[in-house]
């Protein structure tokens, strides 16, 4: 495997630097070279959240190009959206389907598209769409917080990325404090357990 591109969007407090590094290390443990990066990020809770990872035998730049990422994992509806430029027709896109307003957007009557809508504009680009209720399985599991690791489940259980399963839970419980270690993997595996019983295997 020469490369294998990641890119992740969502809100700053989703939990998305660490769902990266969780994807970057469980990399490592299977050998790959691995470049992670946030290339935007706004430190308030609500501003947009930008990362990519870069994996393979052979990967040097730190960003992934438009239209070349192999997964788009989108933590929130409308960022997953606004960051359709890095996707192509061969692109699986795993979204969370938890809408984040911005902060003071909802006081200004502005109207979003809804879930729905934007899965079908998704669609236009790629037909690999996955969508999950990632913030009510991290509910189930104990805490909302846990949303990263339900989605890095759901994204496991669709064979996608080019990591064994038992990396991506050593990774995780490495890098999770170690009193919300069981909490995270019951997220890992109601997130595993989703997407498996509830998403056809698809073929590129």
């Amino acid at each position: 495997m020469k490369e294998f591109n990641i890119v992740i969007a969502g809100v700053g407090g989703q939990g998305i630097l660490l769902a990266a590094e969780i994807l970057g290390t469980a990399a490592l443990k299977e050998g790959l070279n691995v470049r992670v990066s946030e290339i935007h990020g706004m430190a308030q809770r609500g501003g947009s959240v930008i990362s990519n990872i870069r994996m393979g035998e052979k990967v040097f730049a730190p960003t992934v190009l438009e239209g070349t990422a192999d997964v788009l994992l989108g933590f929130e509806p409308i960022e997953t959206l606004r960051n359709l430029k890095f996707t192509s027709e061969n692109t699986f896109v795993l979204m969370n389907n938890e809408p984040v307003l911005p902060p003071g957007w909802a006081t200004k009557m502005i109207s979003f598209p809804s879930v729905e809508e934007i899965i079908v504009k998704i669609s236009g680009f790629t037909k690999n769409v996955v969508v999950m209720k990632a913030a009510k399985l991290a509910e189930e599991a104990g805490s909302i917080l846990t949303r990263n690791v339900v989605l890095i489940g759901g994204l496991a259980a669709t064979g996608r990325v080019p990591t064994e399963i038992g990396s991506l839970k050593e990774a995780t419980c490495e890098l999770v404090p170690a009193k919300y270690k069981k909490m995270n993997m019951r997220a890992f595996k109601l997130g595993y357990e989703h997407v498996q019983k509830n998403v056809k295997p698809m073929v590129f």
